[in-house]
Formats: structure tokens, C-alpha cells, sequence
């Protein structure tokens, strides 16, 4: 029975219809494991979600908007993001702490499955994402010009919003924004850094608390025009706590919902897994972890729960590393627990494995496992792969002068990966190859104010980490951005990024992993049986 194909134009026109980014554009061929080709192409729209950066009155936040230059990327478009409401736009169903007041929705979860978190189905699905309350932004906050160089904005103080947009065209393919805060002090002090993340249906935040030293919200914001309906469910060391409230929290139409975590349930934990999951719409979501005495950070979402995890990037003056683990399966879970340091894989003496209790978290304190060298946690299965999640909590300093951060496991750095809101002192890169030697091309952006590009390769070692002083702009003014690019079919690289200040003797720092920026996707080609699309 002979079946009909698709020309490579009526492929990419198919699924620019149904994800709104394929675009049309010369193809890079990349040979798959049955033999035929595919084509890499860049996405051609993408949107962006920033949480609320602080309640501090001192706090002082800086955005930084980015694109990378990509071959083959529409000569045309924009990007933008816009504010939404700090509160839903009316009562709804949820008060100031993330309380739902009225009934739950009917509506059944979904899986996660195509929310994006691949970077292949990155798509916008048609909405604006520019909206504050329902209504379009007069202006946005944050416009870049032209790909290749960022674009900042500030804000200060308490009241500043939630951000969402999408990028179109030519600032599509790998649009990135950072969002760093200085906040001078009281609960959470020090330097808040978080990349903004896509939209999607499903998270998992190993490491947050509902301890009373720790105020942690997971914040949950709406690009859409209409409402999303979120789970949210809360894992301690004996298993599920008893919540309240935390079942079909409604997130109105472009707004953001801040939910405290120690409303949620009355056990306090000093160690709790949060798993989001929306059984309508999307949301982007994130964690902020802030701390009595040891400062704050934000707390990104694990990679996909996996047998093997990488978690890159713990500072070699880390005084205090925490290893909290999850397993989401009936099934418990035995690791082997290794440190990809410069010189090659360290076990740790007395961690030399870690069994995680099936739906229970575990944490481990390894202490200060670095001992002065900079590495990356590799957690890999001791014999049956059992999926789990995990994330660190590094703390830097001694006495009064502690801060925290949080490295989430991560997700290959795939074809690109890109940092934005870097300085000329104080930015670290850190790469890992646990699989096999890899070499990377490290190029500077030109700066948001001017400077030039520049570029570096690197040989990471299989099995070390390799902590890179980023290279900086010639003639740098303003603040830049970095992308880390592997050699094409080199093995896995993770990479993280660290950025540094010192304030009053407080040795503030943030961490953001780099996974693949998602400005390719692969299209098949003509020769490609796409029937299926018929049907």
C-alpha cells in the first residue's frame, strides 16, 4: 500500500500551524538513528515568564533581555515583556496567601507531557503574553532592539510585578532574561537571581522548607487569557503532608499568585519536596527560599525526575552543601554519589552512596564536600534506574556572614546555551562533561551599554568540572551575556552560571544552571513518512 509524504514546505507549514514556531528556513542536517535526516531550524515564537522579585523595600532588581544571533532566524520580528497584576484581577478563588476560597475545579490534570520543558514545543498557542489584568500594557518594561546585544531595566522596591512577553521571529530563537535582586538586608537577604522561565503544566522544587526560620513562596503566573487551575502538593521525610488549600488554586488571567508555603500545611519540615502540577491551562513557576539568618535565592525547578542527575557548579568555597532528593515512584532508589571536581571524580567519604525512600524526601548534608575545589554533584544509579528529582543548598561564609543558594539538577546544555545579566567581575562559569571529554566555545556578548564580542574554546575533561572565569566584551559598558556552545555531537555538557557581590563582609551569590536555550528545532525531512498527520 503506497502512502503519501509532505514536501519539506508542507511540513514546516503543518507544524507552524500547530506550534506557531516552525520556521522556514535553511536547514542543517542532522542524521538520526534510523538512518534518515532531519533539519534543525530556528523556533520562530517563544514567551518568557518572570516571578515578582521581592517584597523588600530595599530590594534593587535589574532585568536583562537577550538574544543570540542565530543563522537562519526570520529577519523580522520583536520581543517584549510586559507587567501582570501582582493579585488576581478579582477575588477569584484565591487570597493574598494563595488560599482558595471557593469550590474546586472540575477540571482533570494533565501530565506535563507537552509542556515544553524540552524546548521543542515552546510555543506561545496564540497568546498575547503582554497583558496586565486582562488588559494590554501601555509599555513594556523590557524591549531589546536588535539580537546579539542585551537590554536592561531596573526596578526598586517592593511593588515591582511579575513580568510575561514572547519573542517573534528573529529575537525568538534562545531569547533569555535574568532577573537579579540585591536586597541590603533583613529576611532574604543578598543577591535573588532566577532565568525566566517558559510556561509549562508540571515542576518539582526539592530543597524548599515550612520551617519557621525559612519564608518560601512558590510563585505561580499566568501568561494567558484565561485561568489556570494548580495543585500543589508538599513532600516531607515520612511521606505526603496534609494540606489545606492546596488543591485547584485558581491563577487568573495575566496575573501572578504568591503562595506561602507554611500556609499550606501546619508540619514543619526543614527539608520538603513541592510538586506543582496544572490541571488547566499553564503557569510558570518558581520557588523563593528566603532565610532568617542565611540569606535567600531563588529555588528553580529540577530537571524531569531521572535515574542519573548532574547538578553543576558548587562554589570551591562552599563552607555547607545539603543533597535533597526525591523519588516521585513506588520504588525506592540507591545512588552512587560522586563530585566531578577539576581533577577528575571524587567520592565522598561517608556519602559514598544515598537510598532515597520511595514519595519521602531525604536529605544528606555533605558538608564541605568541595574541600576548595569547585565541582558538580553526579548522582547515578547503584543498579536499577529509579527515577528522582534533587536539587543543593550551598551556603558560602562562617558566623553572622553566611548566604544561600540553591542548584537544582540540571538538563544538558543541549546545542546552546545562554546566560544574560553577567558583569565584568564576579560572573563564573562552570562546565562538566561526566561522560566524556567535550570542548566548548564560550562567546561574550557586546555589552548592554557597548563592548565587543569575544570568544573562547575550552577542553573539558570527561568526568571534571571545569570553573571558567567568563570572558568579558572589549571595551565593556553595561552589564553582558554568555553562550556556552559544544562541539556538534560532542558528549553531554551541564553547565551553571554564578554570579558574586560582596556586601558588609557577606559573601552574596546566586546560581543559574544552563540548560539548552531552545532555539532550534528539529523538522523532518521530505523523504520523512508523515501520513500520520493525515489522519
Amino acid at each position: 500500500m503506497n502512502r503519501p509524504t509532505l514536501s519539506l514546505i508542507a511540513v514546516a507549514t503543518a507544524l507552524a500551524a500547530v506550534t506557531g514556531f516552525a520556521a522556514l528556513s535553511a536547514p542543517e542536517p542532522v542524521e538520526d538513528t534510523a538512518g534518515t535526516a532531519a533539519a534543525r531550524l530556528p523556533v520562530e515564537r517563544t514567551s518568557l515568564v518572570c516571578p515578582a522579585p521581592s517584597t523588600s523595600d530595599l530590594a534593587e532588581t535589574t532585568y536583562t533581555s537577550f538574544t543570540p544571533t542565530t543563522d537562519g532566524a526570520d529577519g523580522k520580528g520583536a520581543a517584549a515583556l510586559h507587567a501582570v497584576d501582582k493579585k488576581p484581577a478579582d477575588d477569584g478563588k484565591a487570597d493574598e496567601d494563595g488560599k482558595k476560597d471557593g469550590d474546586k475545579d472540575d477540571g482533570e490534570k494533565t501530565d506535563g507531557e507537552d509542556g515544553g520543558k524540552d524546548g521543542e514545543k515552546a510555543e506561545d498557542e496564540g497568546t498575547d503574553g503582554a497583558k496586565s489584568g486582562g488588559e494590554k500594557a501601555d509599555k513594556p518594561v523590557l524591549a531589546p532592539e536588535e539580537p546579539g546585544k542585551p537590554v536592561t531595566a531596573d526596578a526598586s522596591g517592593g511593588e515591582a510585578p511579575a513580568l510575561t512577553g514572547s519573542a517573534e521571529g528573529r529575537f525568538a530563537p534562545g531569547w533569555t532574561v535574568q532577573q537579579t535582586t540585591e536586597v541590603a538586608a533583613g529576611t532574604g537577604r543578598g543577591l535573588q537571581g532566577v532565568s525566566c522561565t517558559a510556561p509549562d503544566t508540571e515542576f518539582w522544587f526539592p530543597g524548599a522548607s515550612t520551617d519557621s526560620d525559612r519564608t518560601d513562596y512558590v510563585h505561580l503566573t499566568n501568561p494567558d487569557d484565561s485561568a489556570a487551575v494548580v495543585d500543589i502538593e508538599l513532600y516531607g521525610k515520612d511521606g505526603a503532608l496534609k494540606t489545606v488549600v492546596a488543591d485547584g488554586i485558581t491563577v487568573q488571567p495575566n496575573s501572578t499568585e504568591p503562595v506561602l508555603l507554611s500556609t499550606l500545611t501546619e508540619a514543619e519540615q526543614t527539608n520538603v519536596t513541592v510538586h506543582v502540577v496544572v490541571r488547566s491551562g499553564r503557569v510558570g513557576a518558581a520557588v523563593q527560599a528566603l532565610d532568617d539568618k542565611l540569606g535567600g535565592d531563588w529555588l528553580a525547578a529540577s530537571a524531569d525526575p531521572s535515574g542519573s542527575l548532574i547538578l553543576p557548579g558548587i562554589p570551591k568555597d562552599a563552607t555547607a552543601v545539603r543533597l535533597v532528593l526525591f523519588t516521585p515512584g513506588s520504588t525506592d532508589a540507591d545512588l552512587k554519589v560522586r563530585l566531578a571536581s577539576p581533577s577528575g571524580p571524587i567520592t565522598p567519604a561517608g556519602h559514598e552512596t544515598v537510598h532515597v525512600k520511595a514519595g519521602m524526601t531525604t536529605a544528606v548534608d555533605l558538608g564541605d564536600v568541595t574541600r576548595g575545589e569547585a565541582g558538580s554533584l553526579v548522582l547515578t544509579p547503584t543498579g536499577r534506574s529509579v527515577p528522582v528529582v534533587a536539587a543543593v543548598r550551598v551556603l558560602r561564609g562562617k558566623g553572622d556572614a553566611q548566604e544561600s543558594a540553591f542548584i537544582p539538577a540540571a538538563r544538558p546544555v543541549g546545542a546552546r546555551a545562554t546566560a544574560a545579566g553577567n558583569t565584568a567581575k564576579g560572573t563564573v562559569l562552570a562546565v562538566t562533561a561526566p561522560e566524556g571529554t567535550a570542548k566548548v566555545k564560550v562567546t561574550a556578548s557586546a555589552g548592554s551599554e557597548g563592548g565587543t564580542p569575544e570568544a573562547k574554546t575550552y577542553t573539558i575533561k570527561s568526568g571534571t568540572t571545569q570553573h571558567i572565569e567568563a570572558p568579558v566584551p572589549g571595551g565593556l559598558k553595561g552589564t553582558y551575556a554568555l553562550t556556552v556552545e559544544p562541539e556538534p555531537g560532542a558528549t553531554p555538557v551541564y553547565a551553571s552560571r554564578t554570579l558574586t557581590a560582596t556586601d558588609d563582609g557577606v559573601p552574596a551569590f546566586t546560581v543559574q544552571p544552563l540548560p539548552d536555550d531552545r532555539g532550534l528545532v528539529s523538522v523532518p525531512r521530505a523523504r520523512e513518512d508523515l501520513s500520520v498527520l493525515q489522519k
